[in-house]
Parts: C-alpha cells; sequence; structure tokens
C-alpha cells in the first residue's frame, strides 16, 4: 500500500475489474466512479541484497504524523503521478513483459497498447521513487514484478499498490532522504519479522507477507529466481482491523 502523498493516480480498469472504458495510450485516465474512497495506483519497490544474517531490504521507518501507515516500517514507494505517464527511458518490450506479469490486475486491459502503457507509468513511479527516496537511480529492468495488494474497501485512503523486487549493484548505495519517515536503513528480514513479533515494530499486511515470503526463501539469489504467477490480494471490509487486533492479542502466535 502507498506509503507517499501527492495526487496520484486511480487504476486504469480494462479487463472486467472495472466500468470505465479504457484510455488512449499517453493520456491521464480519469477516476472511476466508485462507492466510498477512490482508490489511487501506487508503487512500491523492495530493495533486496544479502546480508550476515540471510537476505536485507531497505526500510523506512514512518513518522507517527503521517496519515497513512503512521509509525509503520516500510518500502520505498508511493503514488502513481501523471509525469509517470510518458518520456521514459526504458524499452517498450520491457513495459510488454511487466504488463504481462500484472495480467490479473485491476491495470491489465484487452488492448496491449494500453495494458503496456499502463505497467509502464507504474513501473516508471516505481523508478522515480526510489530515486527520490532512497537517492538510487535503478536501471529499469531490475525491477521484477512481485506482487499487488489494494486496500479494503472500508479505509478512508485506498491504493492499488504494486509492489517490485530489486537488487541493486553493490556500489549503488541506498540512503535515507526523505521527511516521511525518521530513519531509513538496510535492515535484516529475520530481524524485522522478530521485531514486529515482539511489537516493537509495526508492519502494514503486505509487508508481514511479503517479508514472511522472503524469509522462507533464505537468500537473494533465491528471491530473484522465483517464478511469480501475481494474483491481487484483495482483503474485505473489516481486515485490516481484524489484522492489528490479532497482532496486538498475540503477535507471536501468527
Amino acid at each position: 500500500m502507498a506509503e507517499n502523498g501527492g495526487t496520484g493516480e486511480p487504476p486504469v480498469p480494462g479487463n472486467g475489474h472495472g466500468a470505465a472504458a479504457a484510455p488512449v495510450p499517453g493520456t491521464v485516465p480519469q477516476a472511476v466512479p466508485a462507492a466510498g474512497p477512490e482508490v489511487r495506483l501506487a508503487a512500491s519497490v523492495i530493495l533486496l541484497r544479502d546480508g550476515a544474517d540471510g537476505p536485507e531490504v531497505f526500510v523506512q521507518h514512518r513518522v507517527s504524523t503521517m496519515d497513512f501507515a503512521a509509525g509503520m516500517v516500510v518500502f520505498p514507494g508511493g503514488r502513481v503521478d501523471a509525469v509517470d505517464g510518458s518520456d521514459w527511458d526504458f524499452a517498450d518490450d520491457l513495459a510488454q513483459q511487466h504488463a504481462q506479469a500484472w495480467r490479473r490486475c485491476s491495470i491489465a486491459a484487452n488492448d496491449a497498447g494500453t495494458a503496456r502503457h499502463n505497467a509502464g507509468r507504474v513501473l516508471a513511479a516505481a523508478l522515480r521513487e526510489v530515486e527520490e527516496e532512497a537517492g538510487l537511480v535503478l536501471d529499469a529492468g531490475l525491477l521484477r514484478p512481485w506482487a499487488n495488494w489494494v486496500t479494503p474497501e472500508d479505509q478512508p485512503k485506498r491504493f492499488d499498490t504494486y509492489f517490485y523486487l530489486a537488487a541493486p549493484v553493490p556500489q549503488d548505495e541506498a540512503r535515507h532522504q526523505t521527511t516521511e519517515a525518521w530513519q531509513s536503513l538496510w535492515m535484516p528480514v529475520r530481524g524485522i519479522l522478530e521485531g514486529e513479533a515482539a511489537g516493537a515494530l509495526k508492519l502494514m499486511p503486505p509487508t508481514l507477507v511479503l517479508l514472511e515470503e522472503l524469509h522462507r526463501l533464505g537468500s537473494m539469489e533465491a528471491g530473484l529466481a522465483v517464478e511469480r504467477d501475481i494474483v491481487p490480494v484483495r482483503p474485505g471490509p473489516g481486515a485490516l482491523k481484524a489484522f492489528f487486533k490479532r497482532r496486538r492479542q498475540s503477535p507471536a502466535a501468527e
């Protein structure tokens, strides 16, 4: 789920996920009429490397004053903006590969050009956010589509978030440079999960699930070797409240 502010862009239906017509590639789509808060497209990047205690990820510890995911440990990311819809520095065939990976998601479309454009702008947003928040200018080819989560309908802010996995080259060091977090750093996946289980760290459901996956995989190489069949996760109303209630009652039992 998205962590940053900005106007953002709504998802573009095109394969039965919504009633609006698919936009012409290169245009900024309009919001899809729907009950409740508008769902905004977002991108988040799981930066991964190997450490002394297994895989490590670069995470941000959000400040407590944010209006979304306050005080949470999150991956770099944010909303898809209008600027992400054009002037890409990656090839169309890469956008096409990503469109295939996201074929079950809301940005999919029956028209290949629209599907490619939708995938390209989400990828562009992921690259922009990593540069803005972590100081990394990544090669687009390093980003692998990994997961898609949609905020439950009963939440005041909703995001359709596309998660990528990326392993930066060693000489490209991520750094803390966002005011929306009080610190950003590499942390062992095991350590984050242990901190969450002990109640010392707070994670949103997607972050917890994705970290548990990486912990089971055990290494950067294993993560990059996985073939993903991405099925969107769309928790129902009440899911977020129930999740945090369970974690408070018995954090180590999950």
